[in-house]
């Protein structure tokens, strides 16, 4: 069992949270870009009702109810089985390859914005490694800094948002509003807006994993789960209100405008604050994921699933092998490109997601009488249609993302091969399993 120095209360859990799932505006352009501030507008707020909300909720009562280390592969292993509480942490362990990439791809997109010589040749890569380094150092001291960290770097972040709709406000009020037409361009890429959509809101189950971490896990996770929420939202669609009043067109919206954005609406001081606070969003949100999802390694390594050396643990109860491990391998996907990472991202996380989905709805009926604090409204019934809204959205994603490629492969085929490896990782787990005994 893993035991930490220090225990993460509820605003640091609601700001990694924050982090996990969102991290700010940011990765919000191709939306805008894709679907015009209307439908923007409509997919962020109707979305997170059929993606985030069965989510939080599912996550509200697993979190609560098996507040253990490994978060959502123990709810699938203890309501499916071992071998499908492996596919679940492969499936997730392979989705972060993916994931992990993006955000520090993001983050040198938007310092080019102002510094291209920086981002140029090698110089962006490094940049790229560089975050990845920093957040290691930081998770080897622990979730309580890793949490106390994020709920600073979430103060800083945003700081330059807030200013930009005060400012768009100020200048709104003495100039009147330009609103863009809601006129629909066939040039634009609907499906793609909507799979971002889904990236910008999904991470809530990843909070799980910590759970031996989390002061009174039981009364913490249903309540970070409501507040990240409604956070995320506003963070999501204040800004948004605020750049379609200015009149700054929908169409000049790709990763990195909001960099664009705020030079046209205060300066280029502005620009220059938003694209620091995306270097501190991209190192918060890849902080905050490097803690959970480095505790999944450790939990199978605990059941004796992958080698023991994962198990070993610093003074403050940090699993430092299987964090070196994990950033290793986030940097090898470090030159995939935004588009192509979330189309693999979303194949597998959304395989992943659905298991859990199933775990929720299969312990209902093993497990009737387990203590649930929170409980999501209905009974068994509620529970299955729970996981609708999330594989309605997930086939949906895939189907628009029919024709991205990785080189010379369908990116949905290369996730597909990715996750038919899981049967082959529990084959080489079991022989692990088998040495130990």
């Amino acid at each position: 069992m893993l035991k930490s120095s220090g225990k993460m209360r509820l605003v640091p859990l609601v700001a990694a949270t924050y982090f996990m799932v969102s991290g700010g505006p940011y990765g919000l352009e191709d939306i805008l870009g894709g679907a015009g501030y209307a439908r923007a507008l409509l997919l962020l707020l109707v979305v997170p009702f059929f993606w985030s909300l069965p989510t939080a909720l599912m996550v509200g009562e697993l979190a609560s109810a098996i507040p253990e280390e490994g978060g959502f592969y123990i709810w699938v292993r203890r309501a499916l089985g071992s071998f499908w509480g492996v596919q679940e942490a492969w499936l997730s362990l392979a989705a972060s390859i993916f994931d992990m990439a993006i955000y520090p791809t993001t983050f040198t997109l938007y310092l080019g914005r102002v510094f291209p010589e920086m981002t140029a040749g090698h110089r962006g890569f490094a940049l790229k490694v560089a975050i990845v380094l920093i957040a290691t150092l930081w998770n080897l001291r622990g979730a309580t800094a890793v949490g106390k960290g994020s709920v600073r770097l979430m103060v800083v972040s945003l700081s330059p948002f807030v200013l930009l709709i005060l400012i768009a406000l100020w200048r709104i009020v003495h100039g009147g509003a330009h609103f863009e037409s809601m006129g629909f361009s066939p040039t634009r890429d609907l499906g793609m807006a909507l799979s971002v959509t889904m990236w910008n809101y999904m991470g809530w189950d990843n909070a799980s994993t910590i759970a031996q971490e989390v002061e009174d896990p039981q009364r913490n996770y249903p309540r970070a789960m409501l507040v990240s929420a409604l956070v995320v939202m506003l963070v999501y669609t204040l800004p948004l209100l605020a750049v379609w009043a200015f009149g700054i067109p929908s169409a000049r919206f790709s990763t990195g405008a909001w960099a664009d954005a705020a030079g046209l609406i205060a300066g280029s001081w502005l620009a220059f604050a938003v694209v620091m606070a995306g270097s501190l969003d991209g190192l918060g949100t890849f902080s905050a994921l490097t803690l959970t999802l480095t505790r999944l390694p450790y939990a199978l390594a605990e059941d004796g699933l992958l080698p023991a050396v994962l198990r070993r643990v610093t003074s403050r109860g940090v699993p430092w092998v299987s964090v070196v491990t994990c950033a290793i391998c986030w940097a090898l996907a470090l030159n995939l490109t935004f588009e192509r990472l979330i189309s693999i991202d979303l194949v597998l996380y959304g395989a992943s997601l659905l298991l859990e989905f199933v775990a929720l709805a299969v312990l209902r009926v093993r497990e009737p009488h387990l203590p649930r604090p929170f409980r999501v409204p209905g009974g068994l019934a509620a529970a299955i249609g729970c996981g609708a809204g999330p594989a309605a959205l997930i086939g949906f994603a895939l189907y628009a993302a029919r024709d991205e490629r990785v080189g010379p492969m369908p990116a949905l085929l290369f996730a597909l091969l990715v996750a038919a490896g899981g049967p082959l990782v529990w084959l080489v787990a079991r022989g692990f399993r088998h040495r130990e005994k």
